[in-house]
């Protein structure tokens, strides 16, 4: 049996006993342990015996105490452990340098492209979509926070609008206006977890006041709505394509749609359509014979 796997039947860590052997050979180094760990063990839970404590004010001087915020936030539910991992913080740190980079990149377009409410519901096209990842992010936002207490998944959706953000291409004015408007409402979603880098960017985009005193941004519905969706297509249980259909349209025509898509054809030509089943804007499914 290999040490690493009889540590893990046993519950045991390297941390356990390796702690006391490196004091007693003046080797007490939090570093050495941890390298120690993973190598032939699971990662020892946070303790002075185990000499693998993480200084806090360490981790701020040397990340700063925005990474250090977001990384704890990130790492999982508050009432979970979780593994301190110099790689987990590195990536914490990433995220917040690629959010600085982009901004600040584009800081004077965007300081320049204040807008009303009703312009920014006239965007078409991309600008339309991005408008609909914005709110679509920020509903879900609001729900994990306010709804189910989930600060973790919260941050998971200040990074996919991020990745939505850095996605978009401004062509026109409109465009502009409305990626300000992202990262308007990116920056306020991220001001109570990190609020010293959003404090300076908020000014940055040509913001007055504290960002901490703007106030909970609101979820546009009319952005949410849209012409077509895309929705995934089951034959006998196994998705065999996407098909963008009609946001308000019926099951027949629905049908009529999804049964002339190229690929759903491969499968059905010649064979019997026992059932097709649409949940609305989520799902079909058709059962062949």
């Amino acid at each position: 049996m290999k040490i690493g796997q009889f540590l893990k039947e046993s519950k045991l860590s390297v941390g356990d006993n390796a702690s006391f052997l490196l004091e007693r050979l003046g080797l007490n180094d939090g570093e050495v342990l941890r390298i120690l760990e993973s190598q032939i063990g699971e990662t020892a839970k946070m303790s002075k015996s185990k000499g693998n404590i993480v200084d806090p004010e360490d981790a701020v001087k040397r990340w700063g105490a925005d990474t250090v915020r977001l990384y704890i936030l990130f790492a999982g539910p508050p009432e979970q452990d979780f593994e301190w991992t110099d790689e987990g913080i590195q990536g914490a740190y990433r995220f917040l340098s690629r959010l600085w980079n982009f901004v600040t990149e584009r800081e004077e377009k965007l300081r320049a492209s204040e807008s009303s409410h009703e312009e920014l519901r006239t965007a078409e096209g991309n600008a339309r979509d991005l408008r609909g990842k914005i709110h679509s992010c920020l509903r879900d936002y609001l729900r994990d926070i306010e709804e189910r207490y989930q600060l973790n998944t919260a941050v998971a959706q200040t990074m996919k609008l991020l990745n939505s953000l850095s996605d978009f291409e401004p062509e026109s004015d409109l465009d502009w206006k409305v990626l300000r408007e992202g990262v308007r409402i990116l920056l306020l979603m991220l001001a109570p977890i990190t609020p010293h880098i959003c404090e300076e960017l908020w000014e940055r985009i040509g913001e007055s006041g504290l960002i901490l005193e703007a106030g909970v941004p609101v979820v546009d519905e009319e952005a949410l709505k849209r012409d077509e969706i895309e929705v995934p297509v089951q034959i006998n249980g196994k998705v065999r394509s996407r098909v963008n259909v009609p946001a308000e349209a019926g099951e027949e025509e629905i049908k009529s749609i999804v049964l002339s898509d190229q690929k759903v054809k491969k499968y059905t030509d010649g064979k019997e359509i026992k059932r097709f089943i649409y949940v609305r804007n989520k799902l079909i499914n058709i059962v062949i014979g």
